[in-house]
């Protein structure tokens, strides 16, 4: 089993910066894939970034140039740095593990391991 739990959301003016954390614990013996997603209300998940346990990162298009993921594996912890934010990037953002990928995936689905999130709002 494994633990995540994310900090850093908050409010943030439309061209802002915010950076989450999210700390993992428990069996962290084995190779995930760490990634993090978004939710609006209702919706389903997306996927905005994932990073292998080598450091290879993959990001969904909305996003690309904007955020960039990144993992400490020494404190078992995954970042996102959020810069030029804008109002469509509001959402309850959750850190999530996976022990069944073999290659980069932005689908929920493949996820097995989820946080309790963090909200990010941005206004205009």
């Amino acid at each position: 089993q494994v633990q995540l739990v994310e900090s850093g959301g908050g409010s943030v003016q439309a061209g802002g910066s915010l950076r989450l954390s999210c700390a993992a614990s428990g069996d962290l013996s084995r190779s995930y894939y760490m990634g993090w997603f978004r939710q609006v209300l209702e919706e389903g998940r997306e996927g905005v970034a994932v990073i292998d346990s080598a450091g290879s990162t993959t990001y969904a298009n909305s996003v690309k140039g904007r955020f960039t993921i990144s993992q400490d594996n020494a404190k078992n912890t995954l970042h996102l740095q959020m810069n030029s934010l804008r109002p469509e990037d509001t959402a309850m953002y959750y850190c999530a593990a996976s022990s069944w990928l073999r290659s980069p995936s932005l689908t929920s689905t493949w996820y097995n391991y989820w946080g309790q999130g963090t909200q990010v709002t941005v206004s205009s």
